[in-house]
């Protein structure tokens, strides 16, 4: 690792993406975090936050009481066992109790928490009562086909409700649950379902994409082959296409319900606050998919902090993560947190370019969406399409906007700003992981943003940018991103193998923090720019260049809409950067333009930083998150196997 962290390139930042943008004094007057800042007695922001550094266990305290508890915790933090800290121990909780029972008591009973459109137009709307009604239901069709708690049972289903109640059907009976995105292989499907010892898969016949099924079913029928220990399929009918179904293993879930066994009624189960809450498979760059488990209690209290005081969630507000809650973005904040809150949230199926561009405008217009977080890949994926598609839609209802899954190019940020979100809307531009659970890194409502930033740690974390003997780095300088202390949405382990949570996490050079694999600095003014994955650096003439920045620097041109670079062997330079480039809707690609765009990253970050050659091409290999896959590029450019694919979409 040692070798990561040499001679740095120079880089440049133009006049425009220094500018900082200030939030409207009504937004900051208005804003949670200003309610609790006031709370405890202080006057700024900064003050709050090194209160928080210096008194976490107070902190989180104060954020564990927003909730209820069925017996209280002995202890905040247990660190005895480092890494494998516990939180609130000797507790008992449900995160369902907070999520869904706590609210049937209260006006909100009859509150949305749950509106949903089909890629087809279907619509269906769930309030708090309902949502209990459906888990119930479910709950009690899970216990009759013998789960119990402890034990793990896969989920494969598109973007459909009954993929949120399977979730919280699970959690209420004590039960974890393995969300496998509906995109996966049967390869990937067949991996997962063996690895958590699953005996109950639960699928669909199909889901609608882009017009077209997937097929669901077919998939889970041949990865259930290759799984001997799945004794019972509950499948919910979408598509209704005829598919396949083993007598005496599949069950079509709309049958279920009609039986007696499907009670309305059905006790949340209180459970040690560690308990298992759920498992979620993600991969590196080699090796198995991991699978990183996370628990009831403290994973409640930090997705519900951070959804309160970063997206700054009022009762009115229409609440939309147009993420996939197969991955940890759904868990945390299409899920659990908003539910917790007491929040009314919005749910889609399809593509956001499906039939036409403008279906995600269209949809914040019909629905009068308050607040919308997506990933910057979706941004710019939109953004190539130009403004014509968003200007004909009213979007005015929108006060937030929310970025995840990768770093947002500035000039992705702008466009973000001023044609969605009429430069009236702050960006809540948030780094944090699967294995984290909720936002490290994040700005709020009050604070003053730069395009491309993450801005700065929230309350209670310690995040910081370090060398390889953990020695932290001055302004500027690129180095390690690392979390100092622990926090209690963190993962407990991975399911199988605590010696590789160990030794990944925290025991590998700098020993004793959370090394998250990202590299990243940190500014005159403290903000964090997350660069990006360790691996994705390339040593061009002896000069590390962040991919994340040569990708950025080709956005930046009026031509690109999208853009993946590698590093491939050169006799004289070492590596040469070789681009992938995905260009706006009307532009067509020829050499004059490729040569454009060699100068143009020259004139952005030096001549060090010009491609040696660029494709000009109509996908990119992404993760489900929208993360850019780079060694798959750099595979198939030097004719290698890619590894580990599973989790491409």
């Amino acid at each position: 690792m040692a070798d990561t962290l040499s001679q740095a390139a120079p880089t440049t930042i133009s006049e425009d993406e220094t500018r900082t943008y200030d939030p409207a004094s009504d937004v900051v007057e208005q804003a949670n975090v200003t309610a609790y800042m006031h709370e405890k007695g202080f006057k700024t922001f900064d003050e709050l936050y090194t209160w928080s550094i210096e008194n976490s266990e107070a902190f989180w305290t104060d954020m564990a009481n927003r909730l209820e508890w069925y017996t209280p915790w002995e202890k905040v933090l247990d660190d005895s066992e480092a890494p494998f800290y516990k939180w609130f121990t000797g507790a008992q909780f449900n995160i369902i109790h907070n999520a869904v029972d706590r609210h049937l008591k209260t006006w909100r009973r009859n509150k949305q928490a749950l509106i949903w459109e089909g890629e087809d137009g279907s619509y269906r709307t769930f309030s708090y009562l309902a949502v209990n009604r459906e888990i119930s239901k479910f709950a009690n069709i899970l216990k009759s086909m013998g789960v119990q708690q402890g034990d793990i049972v896969s989920i494969y289903l598109p973007r459909i409700p009954e993929l949120m109640f399977a979730m919280l059907a699970c959690a209420k009976i004590g039960a974890a649950h393995s969300v496998i995105y509906g995109g996966f292989s049967v390869e990937a499907l067949a991996e997962r379902m063996t690895d958590a010892q699953s005996k109950v898969l639960i699928t669909a016949d199909g889901g609608w994409l882009r017009g077209k099924i997937v097929p669901l079913k077919q998939t889970a029928n041949e990865a259930m082959a290759r799984t001997p220990n799945v004794q019972t399929c509950i499948v919910v009918k979408r598509t209704g296409q005829d598919v396949s179904m083993e007598s005496g293993r599949d069950y079509w879930y709309h049958e279920l319900l009609t039986l007696p066994i499907a009670s309305p009624k059905c006790e949340t189960v209180p459970v040690d606050a560690e308990h298992p809450l759920y498992i979620l498979y993600t991969s590196g760059t080699t090796g198995k998919p991991k699978g990183v488990l996370h628990v009831h209690a403290g994973y409640a209290v930090g997705i519900s902090a951070t959804f309160n005081m970063t997206f700054d969630i009022k009762e009115e507000d229409r609440w939309w993560c147009a993420a996939d809650p197969g991955w940890v973005t759904g868990h945390s904040y299409i899920v659990y947190a908003p539910l917790i809150e007491g929040a009314t949230s919005f749910m889609y199926e399809g593509a956001p370019n499906y039939p036409y561009p403008n279906r995600w405008w269209a949809l914040i217009e019909k629905y009068s969406i308050n607040i919308l977080y997506t990933a910057p890949t979706a941004i710019r994926g939109l953004m190539r399409f130009g403004d014509a598609w968003p200007n004909r839609h009213d979007l005015s209802s929108l006060r937030l906007l929310g970025s995840v899954g990768e770093p947002i190019n500035p000039e992705a940020w702008r466009w973000y700003h001023k044609v969605i979100g009429k430069e009236q809307c702050p960006i809540m531009d948030t780094w944090w992981q699967t294995e984290t659970g909720s936002f490290m890194i994040t700005p709020n409502p009050t604070t003053p943003l730069k395009p491309g930033s993450g801005t700065r740690a929230f309350l209670g974390i310690i995040a910081d940018v370090v060398d390889e003997t953990g020695k932290s780095l001055g302004a500027n300088e690129d180095g390690l991103l690392v979390i100092k202390k622990p926090w209690p949405s963190m993962m407990r382990t991975i399911l199988h193998n605590p010696e590789r949570y160990a030794n990944q996490y925290w025991k590998s050079e700098p020993a004793g923090m959370y090394t998250a694999g990202d590299s990243a600095r940190k500014d005159e003014d403290g903000y964090f720019w997350v660069i990006g994955r360790i691996d994705d650096v390339i040593k061009v003439s002896g000069y590390r260049l962040g991919t994340a920045e040569v990708e950025s620097a080709l956005v930046s041109h009026s031509s690109v809409a999208e853009a993946a670079v590698i590093g491939l062997d050169h006799e004289v330079k070492g590596t040469a950067i070789h681009a992938f480039v995905i260009l706006r809707e009307g532009k067509e690609g020829n050499s004059a333009l490729e040569e454009e765009l060699k100068a143009h990253v020259g004139h952005e970050m030096g001549p060090i930083a010009k491609p040696e050659k660029i494709s000009i091409v109509t996908t990119l290999p992404k993760t489900r998150s929208g993360k850019i896959m780079r060694r798959v590029l750099k595979a198939q450019a030097l004719g290698q196997d890619p590894g580990d694919v599973s989790t491409l979409e």
